[in-house]
């Protein structure tokens, strides 16, 4: 049987071009070395490629880079994805500041990129959402998400659409942010104790993007959630045994949060975004309402061929610098542990 060398099988792929919008993201980078390992070239398409440099040694010189673009207009959307046979568009934003909507983000970007794409003749996209998008929440975030999944199916025939529940990895905002939290205050406070949730490895959901650039059978809404579901106080208290801190978990009802989000989006949109509300919004309030786990009723990971690794297996990784020793800690522990058998 005739086989290609593994050079010439690297020289093929690397004829094939793949844009990654949101490509230096903390979701977006781990796409973007995802397909240069699988041999493709990437380019990058941000609004400041001069900050986003760090993604080159994802690949040999030239494989990948980053590209200036910017997803609100036609033309630039067109000039980054010509010649290009996949499109990724991992661009999300998590609260609305003044220059940033939801919209405008989430859904006419999304429409746009499918548009272009399909003009293009590109053969894939793959357009990254959220689990929880739908058009019957209250919340915008959630609304306007399902406005961007309906425009790529609509717009792109065979479009996949991943809805990963909250992602996790070394440069999260989930995990990191209540960690870092800790370092200040003997209180956690948390809207929406009850409710649950279904971690995904970031570098879960590259594989998941990846697969479905590469296996032109995959299409459609595929929902993407850890092997572990936890309420959200239960992932708190799962953080501060990794950080080695004890903090009283306070569930704050939403009628009490809501006021304190309020005055809070006043204020950020009162001053043009200068007091940026990074705190508590009244739409992720609305948010935590709903469980964000997968609903069993579209394809999932192991529909990809692909296991999900357990939170277990990564947080301490990376929370481990929250915690009193950071990096010394398992030494103190060990000695401490050492000492108690000698006193014995």
């Amino acid at each position: 049987m005739f086989r290609l060398s593994r050079e010439r099988k690297r020289e093929i792929a690397l004829s094939k071009i793949a844009t990654v919008f949101g490509g230096s993201g903390f979701v977006g980078r781990f796409i973007t070395q995802q397909l240069a390992l699988e041999g493709w070239r990437v380019r990058v398409a941000v609004r400041n490629p001069n900050l986003a440099g760090f993604v080159r040694p994802y690949g040999p010189p030239g494989q990948v880079e980053p590209i200036q673009a910017n997803i609100r207009f036609d033309r630039s959307v067109q000039d980054v994805i010509a010649g290009s046979q996949a499109v990724v568009n991992c661009v999300g934003i998590l609260a609305e500041t003044p220059r940033q909507r939801f919209d405008a983000v989430h859904a006419e970007a999304a429409e746009r990129v499918a548009r272009l794409s399909a003009a293009a003749g590109v053969e894939r996209l793959i357009h990254v959402s959220a689990i929880g998008a739908s058009e019957e929440s209250e919340s915008r975030y959630a609304r306007t998400k399902s406005r961007g999944e309906a425009a790529a199916l609509e717009r792109f025939s065979g479009a996949v659409v991943l809805r990963p529940s909250v992602v996790f990895g070394s440069e999260d905002q989930f995990f990191n942010r209540f960690a870092a939290m800790t370092r200040l205050s003997p209180v956690l406070p948390i809207v929406g104790a009850g409710i649950r949730f279904q971690p995904v490895f970031v570098g879960d959901v590259a594989a998941a993007a990846a697969k479905a650039v590469v296996d032109r059978r995959v299409a459609g809404i595929h929902e993407l959630g850890g092997p572990d579901i936890a309420t959200f106080h239960e992932l708190m208290q799962k953080m501060l045994r990794i950080v080695r801190r004890r903090r009283l978990i306070v569930g704050i009802p939403r009628l009490f949060a809501m006021p304190m989000a309020t005055l809070l989006d006043v204020m950020q949109f009162a001053t043009g975004g200068l007091l940026s509300n990074g705190v508590l919004t009244r739409d992720q309030i609305r948010q935590l309402q709903y469980d964000n786990v997968v609903s069993g009723q579209t394809p999932v990971f192991e529909d990809l061929g692909i296991v999900p690794v357990s939170m277990d297996l990564i947080l301490e990784q990376y929370l481990y610098r929250f915690r009193p020793e950071g990096q010394y800690t398992s030494i103190k522990e060990s000695a401490e542990a050492l000492d108690s058998d000698n006193r014995i």
